[in-house]
């Protein structure tokens, strides 16, 4: 038994957190706030053959970008193990991740996603769309890696979370624009933890209000305006990511920060992808990555 999924990368330009110590459902814990998804993100492939002498029940690999924890694999699997009897059984979970883990991208959600589709596929047990994401939805929450990336990857596009929490739970209105490129450079990683500990007030505030202007204007570019806004106010803003912005502003070509990681990312027209990619020349030290929207959303892949 054998199956693979996709889940695109996600970044979010900015957001408001909902989080409850008291809240035992995970499914209602979640963000509001923008981001969109693209092309690049994480694959997973699912071997389930007969266990043997292994001490363990499973082997987790990584191809690609690296990624240091396997706690939200770990918990994915687990909560399918509850669904049967599958001591026989040996999982054989390959994650192949082609976007730097740790900058903002979204890759533990990708992660989570990939391998709860992939393992619903592999085991048959033919849990409904909704539930797959929850899965991965409570992974991400209960592994402090994520709030909001499950969501917005399960639908892909670009788009505002205007209601909190897991699919089925939370809602997203997708926003449809033309064909854009997306050109982003990643720095060096933050913690994603971190940050949604020490920030929580001061983020809350400003994300909230954040929501209902772009609900009003539906623009990939007020997009890009708020995310500075939002990198500067909770001060995630480096010196170097404030130099590239600086560039890219004196070229008149907008940006946003991806949260969290010291990447910047620009949302521009084909026309204009040379122009952004003749700055990035500029920084030597950070990853390019150049991709479009992914309008899809996490699916299974055909072996």
């Amino acid at each position: 038994m054998e199956a693979k999924a996709f889940c695109p990368a996600h970044v979010t330009g900015f957001f408001k957190a909902h989080l409850d110590d008291n809240q035992t459902n995970l499914e209602n814990l979640g963000s509001m706030g923008a981001g969109f998804s693209i092309k690049q993100g994480v694959t997973t492939r699912v071997k389930i053959n007969t266990k043997n002498n292994q001490e363990s029940n499973f082997r987790i690999s990584t191809k690609g970008y690296q990624s240091d924890k396997t706690d939200v694999s770990e918990y994915v699997l687990n909560e399918f193990l509850k669904l049967d009897d599958f001591s026989t059984k040996f999982f054989d979970i390959e994650h192949e991740i082609s976007i730097p883990v740790g900058y903002g991208l979204g890759s533990s959600g990708a992660v989570a996603l990939s391998l709860s589709f992939a393992l619903d596929q592999a085991l048959g047990t033919k849990l409904d769309r909704t539930m797959i994401g929850q899965i991965a939805h409570n992974a991400e929450v209960s592994c402090k890696t994520g709030l909001g990336d499950v969501l917005a990857s399960y639908h892909g596009g670009f788009e505002i979370r205007i209601k909190p929490g897991a699919p089925g739970i939370g809602s997203v209105e997708k926003i449809a624009i033309e064909k854009i490129s997306i050109i982003m450079i990643c720095f060096s990683p933050i913690s994603t933890n971190k940050f949604i500990k020490e920030r929580l007030s001061q983020i809350n505030g400003l994300g909230g209000k954040m929501v209902n202007r772009l609900l009003e204007s539906k623009n990939y570019e007020h997009f890009q305006d708020m995310s500075l806004e939002f990198a500067k106010y909770v001060d995630v803003m480096t010196p170097r990511m404030q130099k590239l912005v600086d560039d890219f502003a004196k070229n008149n070509i907008k940006c946003g920060i991806a949260l969290f990681g010291e990447t910047v990312f620009s949302m521009i027209s084909k026309d204009d992808e040379d122009k952004v990619l003749k700055i990035l020349q500029k920084y030597p030290e950070g990853i390019i990555i150049k991709s479009e929207l992914d309008n899809n959303g996490a699916r299974i892949l055909k072996n």
